[in-house]
Parts: C-alpha cells; sequence; structure tokens
C-alpha cells in the first residue's frame, strides 16, 4: 500500500484530533463507488485504513551511483523518453495518440486502486454489516440518515471523486446540510506548471465546483486564504464566506526513530531534504547549489546532501542528471519511500534540513524539521515562512547563487546554526493538534 502523502497525513491527525473533542457528535463518511454516494463509516475503519498505510515497511532502498541505473527503467523514466518521442510527430497524429495513452494510464491506475483497496474492503464489509445489524449506521447512505443543519465537511483532497460537487449539490437539496471545505493550497490553478496536466483539469473542475457551495471556507496558511481569494475574484465566483485560515498542528504522532540510519549515513553528516521529488519542490535547485559547494569547499567539508521522498513528476531529468554525476560522487544520498521511524531517525541525525520549494500550501516538512528541533534553510515564498516563523533561515527560490550562499554559511558557520537550534529549543511551541480541531468546530458553529 502506498505510504500516506502530506494531506492524507494533516487530514487525519485533524480526524483523529476532532474524534477525541466530541466523539458523539463526530461522524465520518466515504465516497461508495459503487453506489456512487457517500456513506457512513466507523472512525475504527477509518483508523485501520491509516495503520495499514503507515505501518512498518520494508528498508527503504537508498539509491548510490551503483544503483542508479535501475532509474532509467522505471515507468517514469520511459514515459519521459516516450513523450520526448512523441513530440517529434505530427499533432495530428500527436494528440489522439496521447489520448489514447492517457486513457489507457487511467485504467491501468484505477485498476491498481481497486486491487489495493480489495483486501481491506472485504475484510471491513463484515464489520460493517455486523454494526448494521447491531442497530449502527455504517455503510448507509448519508441521506439517509443526516438531519437538516448537519455540516459535511470535505478535510481531504476529493477532486478525484467522480462528480463530487454535483453529490455536494444533491446533499444539500435533499437532506438541507451545510458544507464546509478546507483548501491546502490552490496551486493546480495558480501555478499549473508544476503539476501533471489530469491534476490540474480535475482540480480545476472539482475546485470551481465546490467552492461556490462552501457554507464555510477554510485554509491551512494566510497565503492560501490569499490564492483564494484572487481566484475566486479573476474566476468571476461568488463566495458564500470570507476564508479563514486555521492553526495547523505541529508532527503527526511520531513512531520512535529507527536504531540505524540507510546508507551509510552518520549523524550530523548529511543535510536533510525531505518531500517528494517533484518539479515545484525545487530538488534541482539543491543539486545544483550542492554541485557549486562540492567544488568551492571540496567534498570532505560538504555534508552528504538526503533526498528523502518518493520520486514524482517531472523530473526525469533531474534523476538523469543525478546518474551521469554519479550522484555527486557519492554525496548525494536517495532514500526512497522512508517509513516513519526511519524519517524519524534521518531528522533526528541531520545536521540542518532544507525546503527550497518554489509554491507550497503550508510547509509540512518546515514545521516537522523544528518540532525534531532542527534548523531548516527554507524558501522564502507563499507560505513557507508562515510555517518556519523566525526560526528558519530563508532564501529565494528562485536563485542558485543565495541559496548556495546560505547553505555554505550554515556549513562553515557552524555557531550560526547552533544559537538557532538553541532558539528552538528555548522558543519554538509546537501547535497540538487539539487547536487546530477547536479552530475548525468554532469556524463550523
Amino acid at each position: 500500500m502506498a505510504r500516506p502523502s502530506g494531506i492524507q497525513r494533516l487530514s487525519y491527525e485533524l480526524y483523529d484530533a476532532l474524534q477525541r473533542s466530541n466523539p458523539g457528535a463526530i461522524g465520518f463518511a466515504r465516497h461508495d463507488m459503487r453506489r456512487d454516494c457517500m456513506v457512513v463509516t466507523d472512525w475504527a475503519e477509518v483508523q485501520q485504513t491509516f495503520l495499514r498505510m503507515t505501518a512498518a515497511q520494508p528498508p527503504a532502498p537508498t539509491l548510490s551511483p551503483d544503483t542508479s541505473p535501475a532509474l532509467m527503467h522505471s515507468p517514469l523514466t520511459r514515459v519521459s523518453l516516450l513523450r520526448a518521442a512523441a513530440q517529434r510527430m505530427p499533432r495530428e497524429v500527436r494528440q489522439p495518440l496521447g489520448d489514447a495513452i492517457r486513457a489507457q494510464l487511467s485504467v491501468v491506475r484505477n485498476l491498481a486502486r481497486a486491487a489495493r483497496a480489495l483486501p481491506a474492503a472485504l475484510s471491513s464489509r463484515g464489520r460493517r454489516q455486523s454494526a448494521a445489524g447491531e442497530g449502527g449506521s455504517s455503510g448507509n447512505k448519508l441521506v439517509e440518515v443526516a438531519r437538516p443543519g448537519d455540516t459535511l465537511a470535505s478535510f481531504g483532497s476529493p477532486w478525484s471523486l467522480p462528480d463530487y460537487p454535483g453529490q455536494i449539490a444533491r446533499l444539500r437539496a435533499s437532506a438541507g446540510m451545510r458544507y464546509s471545505v478546507l483548501i491546502y493550497d490552490m496551486i493546480p490553478v495558480v501555478r499549473p506548471e508544476y503539476c501533471d496536466r489530469g491534476l490540474v483539469a480535475m482540480f480545476s473542475r472539482c475546485t470551481a465546483g465546490i467552492i461556490p457551495q462552501a457554507d464555510t471556507i477554510l485554509a491551512i496558511s494566510q497565503s492560501s486564504v490569499r490564492d483564494i481569494n484572487e481566484w475566486a475574484t479573476r474566476e468571476g465566483v461568488a463566495l458564500r464566506s470570507t476564508p479563514k485560515a486555521i492553526p495547523i498542528g505541529t508532527g503527526f504522532g511520531h513512531a520512535a526513530p529507527a536504531d540505524t540510519l540507510p546508507g551509510g549515513l552518520v549523524p550530523g553528516g548529511y543535510a536533510l531534504f525531505v518531500s517528494t521529488i517533484e518539479a515545484r519542490k525545487n530538488h534541482v535547485l539543491a543539486f545544483r547549489a550542492w554541485r557549486r559547494l562540492l567544488d568551492e569547499l571540496g567534498p570532505k567539508r560538504v555534508p552528504t546532501l538526503v533526498f528523502a521522498g518518493r520520486v514524482g513528476w517531472m523530473v526525469a531529468d533531474l534523476m538523469q542528471q543525478i546518474h551521469n554525476a554519479r550522484h555527486l560522487g557519492g554525496k548525494l544520498v536517495l532514500v526512497e519511500n522512508p517509513d516513519d521511524a526511519t524519517l524519524a531517525a534521518l531528522y533526528r541525525g541531520a545536521r540542518f534540513t532544507l525546503f527550497p520549494s518554489l509554491y507550497e500550501g503550508w510547509g509540512l516538512p518546515v514545521s516537522e524539521s523544528l518540532a525534531f528541533g532542527k534548523v531548516c534553510l527554507a524558501s522564502n515564498s507563499t507560505s513557507v515562512p508562515e510555517a518556519g516563523g523566525e526560526f528558519c533561515l530563508y532564501h529565494d527560490p528562485d536563485s542558485v547563487s543565495e541559496a548556495t550562499q546560505l547553505y555554505r554559511r550554515a556549513i562553515t558557520e557552524p555557531e550560526l546554526v547552533a544559537a538557532l537550534e538553541e532558539r528552538i529549543a528555548r522558543a519554538y511551541r509546537p501547535t497540538p493538534w487539539s487547536s487546530t480541531a477547536r479552530a475548525v468546530l468554532d469556524a463550523l458553529a
């Protein structure tokens, strides 16, 4: 099963905090693909699904110069090569061929999702039927149990669900429900160049359909609030309420750190960049800056750079560069899909962390780094300074020179990092998820 994304982690922690705050008043619903409707589900089922996703996995593969040629055989690289070849075809051939390939990929992805979900669905079916037989409502259609004035709150990522805006409209009309939505970011509509084309289309349709219906609009940062308002003005969308930012909890119930670090890493000997490797996260800047540092300072003085996360989209050229450079002579290590224990060990042992992202809705790796007491050298763009506050060092994410200068200072002036670590230990206060839940409930009241 795939590891949970940042949105999935954040939404689960919010669900858990809401459930703890008032278990009698909080219920959960899911989309039933077969009946194409919302159905009531048990909190225990939500918990079990998330626990399966975060369960301990086999050791995360660490790619080094000796193992990286496998990247050339990955689906990501093959797709990129096919795209490059397709650009040479006439448009009247390329466009329908691309449509056919995308349709086939969609079929494969949906079949894979169904296959991953099947064991859990079969094991939970009996539980749901038992609960219904004992008078519970699990598995019942939401429209059958909702009362006028109840609020359906969407705190996940619903844009991939078929006709989600239509379902909301029907629930509002037939059950008299109110609707609330939590917006993480507006990146697919304000910076579509950083996203897969299919995501842009899905997100655009869903956002245009649900935001005008929302009685309460919440966001995870002031930056996202600004993006919502600017998007609504540009698109001529009338909002039912003024978007409001809520405080975001810190941490994700960290697992105990693993006993050993992957890839031969040693505590204090590396800088850590936690994120899916995709164009928006700006790994290419970190790669180029590290190349300069190695040339200027020499490999003995420069810590290893660690990329921790899965390989995402629009980075085939970067992965090829990493391979060609033999992982910067071994000074760049890629830890793919680290589990929670490995990630905790990586944070604990890092000299400092990096997060040069070009655009964010919040910046979870920044606040997570601070929760571990580690200084983050971060982008000064969008919401990232909201996540890092006075405890980070910032640079322009479009400037390799500025980033290199900041990274060099962190390496050659250890007292700078030590002073910030003391400030973090003295003054940084992680936001409890209970505060996030209270802010949500207050907004929905």
